[in-house]
């Protein structure tokens, strides 16, 4: 309750007393003009000769008793006529449902620096000093999911406690459920308030009012009282959206899009971007232009035709990352921001994968070395026959390895899925087919050479091949426009002089990277470009075939760790997680594990790392929560129906009545009374 009172009509009462009060002392400077007459005796006109009324100037003014209880008198009645008013919190019923809001929007600080969870707190707390004797409350904090921190009782010293014990997180806005535990933590608490004639159960809400399923709330019998907490001043820059994924023709390069959003009362001109790899800033993008979301469309236009800018909210980075590492974009213009959860998001971007590769080969000497050159994961190597025996059945195969490199072997049946390169051979039942003559057979071509290749594709990228030459080479029949489906996609990365070279296919799930000649017919293995290009094909089909990098958790997250990836960090029995909150999680001896939840936006790590689950990045990425003007309505139909029947909202309460009752009419009679002894005779 805030005891200084406010005035709802000042200007009014400031008018009248301008004309009031000068007309009263007016009167007094009056005189009486009388007429002078001889009398015997003096005696009986003493009362007389104190008549007050008069009617001609001018009289000094002298002290007047009268003349203070009037001005006295009329100033209460401009104070009435100003209509006073205490502002406060609701106050306090028989039954008390106590809900804060700890919401990632209640971390704004536009309080005189403090946080409207702050506000909440003291707003909280007074009204538990405002609850007699046999009232009863009860708190619960909420966000995504509600906490009853303090059951029924009427112990105030422990409600306070419990509302001083509430932290802020990042999580998302969801009061649905903290309103049916409150109705039936009332109902088994006090049965009794089922009654039509008991007191119903008094809810009050103090948030900011930006509730996510404020269309889902509902109430039965019990009134909720809301607080609205916060200014519609404050500014708040956000990233609004963050995604990354690899460019398909170029899985080495990242491509990664940002939008930012304002929702502060202002437009905000020359906003930085920032964007960190692994903590290091690494490119500042030009300056943007935001404008409220608050605004109308017309509103927007109308900025924008008066000061011939155009808004620009989004921007675009590519990067090259062959190597895992996380990403972080900010704007820069954090002076004038009031949330500081929303300023940055990040994405993990995983390192490359350690290859199974199978090599099918009668003997191929300088593959066999040039793998071996790599760090792959358990590299095996088949002949054909123990190929083809092992693995009749395509569906054994599917999943088992990363890569398959068939040399001089066209396999009678391969999984639609996985990433498959051919030395001089091709890929069965495929639309990407060997050229044939009129008798059938396969048609050659004989010393081959390099015509030209795309210098810029991943596969090829910073080598030279124009010295390579083929003693020979399949001639190839790949798909025109019209036999290739959607699923399809056929590229030629080297063009030799008679004909494709190194082809790139992709059909259905499955990548295949074709080399149209046997290495041991041209000088390629005794050529620096070849362990090169190697290296190259692995990098491309280990990122090639998750595309999509790991997108961020929300606020509140529980991330389930899969078996096999805790079988490859060695089956620990224990894991932590440090970052903004640190975590200790018990390793079941079965089963996957789920993390706790974590409501603090930020990058966690696993300790020890656990492949895909090395380092989680959390990030707020909500409209709801971001969008920081607080609500001056109730949220929901429950709270619009308690607010209709007067029972919603802060007390006003009005103090005109109490100064015309307790303080004019007792001045009005004691002025009465003491004129009237004054001019009795």
């Amino acid at each position: 309750m805030n005891w200084l009172p406010s005035f709802l009509n000042p200007w009014t009462a400031a008018l009248t007393a301008a004309v009031a009060v000068p007309a009263l002392l007016a009167l007094y400077f009056l005189k009486l003009r009388r007429q002078e007459m001889e009398v015997s005796s003096t005696l009986l006109w003493k009362k007389a000769i104190q008549d007050l009324q008069v009617n001609a100037p001018f009289q000094r003014l002298r002290r007047n008793l009268l003349l203070l209880l009037q001005l006295l008198l009329l100033l209460l009645l401009l104070a009435a006529l100003a209509r006073p008013v205490l502002h406060g919190n609701h106050s306090a019923g028989r039954l008390n449902v106590i809900l804060m809001d700890r919401s990632a929007s209640m971390n704004t600080r536009d309080i005189e620096g403090l946080t409207r969870l702050d506000e909440a707190r003291k707003l909280a707390r007074q009204l538990v000093d405002a609850m007699e004797a046999g009232a009863s409350a009860m708190v619960i904090a909420f966000d995504d999911t509600p906490q009853t921190l303090q059951a029924y009782t009427s112990d105030k010293l422990r409600l306070k406690r419990a509302i001083d014990s509430i932290e802020g997180t990042d999580r998302l806005t969801r009061l649905a459920d903290a309103l049916r535990v409150a109705e039936s933590q009332s109902t088994f608490f006090y049965p009794e308030e089922k009654r039509p004639s008991q007191e119903p159960p008094r809810i009050h809400l103090f948030s900011d009012g930006r509730i996510g399923d404020a269309a889902d709330l509902s109430l039965r019998r019990a009134q909720m009282l809301y607080s609205p907490i916060g200014s519609s001043a404050a500014p708040n820059l956000a990233v609004a959206a963050l995604s990354a994924r690899r460019s398909y023709e170029r899985p080495t390069e990242v491509q990664v899009f940002a939008r930012f959003a304002n929702y502060g009362p202002a437009p905000v001109e020359d906003v930085g971007v920032l964007l960190s790899v692994d903590g290091q800033g690494q490119r500042v993008d030009q300056k943007m232009l935001l404008l409220p979301e608050r605004w109308s469309a017309q509103q927007r236009q109308d900025w924008e035709k008066q000061s011939g800018r155009t808004a620009r909210s989004a921007v675009e980075f590519k990067l090259e990352l062959v190597a895992g590492a996380v990403l972080k974009v900010e704007h820069m213009s954090k002076g004038a921001d009031a949330l500081a959860a929303d300023d940055a998001a990040q994405i993990v971007v995983p390192p490359p994968r350690s290859l199974s590769v199978l090599l099918v080969s009668s003997g191929n000497y300088y593959l066999q070395r040039a793998l071996e050159s790599m760090q792959l994961k358990n590299p095996q190597t088949l002949s054909p026959s123990a190929f083809e025996q092992q693995f009749a059945d395509p569906a054994r195969l599917a999943g088992r390895y990363d890569v398959i490199i068939f040399d001089r072997h066209q396999p009678k049946a391969l999984p639609g899925a996985g990433n498959f390169v051919y030395f001089g051979c091709l890929p069965p039942h495929l639309n990407i087919k060997a050229a044939t003559g009129p008798d059938g057979q396969r048609l050659l071509a004989r010393d081959v050479g390099v015509l030209d290749y795309q210098r810029e594709h991943p596969l090829v990228r910073h080598l030279n091949l124009q010295r390579l030459y083929i003693g020979q080479m399949l001639r190839l029949e790949l798909p025109t426009p019209a036999n290739a489906t959607s699923a399809t996609d056929t590229q030629v990365v080297v063009e030799g002089t008679a004909g494709p070279l190194v082809v790139l296919h992709r059909e259905a799930r499955a990548v295949h990277l074709v080399v149209s000649f046997d290495l041991l017919q041209s000088n390629w293995p005794l050529r620096q470009s070849f362990p090169a290009f190697m290296h190259n094909a692995m990098v491309y089909l280990a990122l090639g075939a998750d595309m999509e990098l790991r997108q961020s958790f929300p606020p509140g997250a529980t991330p389930v760790i899969p078996r096999s990836s805790l079988q490859q960090a060695g089956d620990p029995r224990e894991l932590r997680l440090a970052g903004p909150v640190q975590h200790t999680v018990a390793v079941p001896a079965g089963g996957d594990v789920a993390l706790p939840a974590l409501s603090q936006v930020g990058l966690y790590q696993t300790q020890p790392p656990v492949p895909q689950f090395e380092k989680i990045a959390i990030n707020l990425l909500d409209e709801n929560e971001s969008n920081i003007l607080p609500m001056a309505t109730p949220p929901g139909q429950a709270a619009q129906a308690a607010s209709g029947g007067g029972a919603s909202g802060k007390i006003r309460q009005e103090l005109w009545w109490w100064v015309l009752a307790c303080l004019a009419v007792p001045l009005c009679l004691m002025e009465w009374w003491i004129y009237a002894r004054r001019v009795h005779l």
